[in-house]
């Protein structure tokens, strides 16, 4: 299961254990609002919390998705982003897709997304994903086709279906 990115500047690679600095970083990023809020931690609270929440995720997705794609997204060799992701015989999953945030917002993540419908509607699979409810990526999904199924405490179950 490959994404085409031919003709562009972006390529996927497996992470690797060395990968767990720039992995950090990137989650960092996603919680940088959350981070903004606690006026009462110190820089060196909040970067441990971050380590204990990136480990925790990081160890809960290893375990849970056994087959999945953790993938590095690269443009220039620099890494960017994260893209993770699973197939199942009815089913994409998009575990988690992060972008650093000067790379937000210039299309990257719907060249992706839209990448993964096409393997998706040829293979006549749905593609589903979780998006915490405040997460401004929430317009690129519906914009996308992804239809909100159900809520799950903080997040949207979100669902594409080709030839929808």
């Amino acid at each position: 299961m490959k994404l085409d990115l031919s003709g562009s500047a972006y390529f996927l690679r497996p992470i690797t254990p060395d990968d767990q600095p720039v992995l950090l970083d990137i989650y960092a990023c996603t919680r940088q609002s959350e981070m903004d809020l606690l006026h009462d931690w110190t820089q060196q609270q909040k970067q441990v919390f971050i380590r204990q929440q990136f480990d925790a995720q990081h160890t809960h997705y290893q375990k849970h998705y056994s087959g999945a794609l953790f993938q590095l997204i690269l443009q220039d060799s620099r890494p960017i982003g994260r893209l993770y992701w699973i197939q199942y015989p009815d089913d994409i999953r998009i575990i988690d897709i992060a972008l650093l945030p000067n790379h937000q917002g210039k299309g990257i993540g719907t060249m992706l997304l839209s990448s993964i419908q096409k393997i998706a509607g040829e293979a006549n699979k749905s593609v589903s994903i979780h998006v915490e409810i405040f997460n401004p990526a929430l317009k690129l999904y519906e914009r996308l086709g992804f239809k909100r199924i159900e809520v799950h405490g903080v997040y949207h179950f979100m669902v594409w279906k080709p030839n929808t």
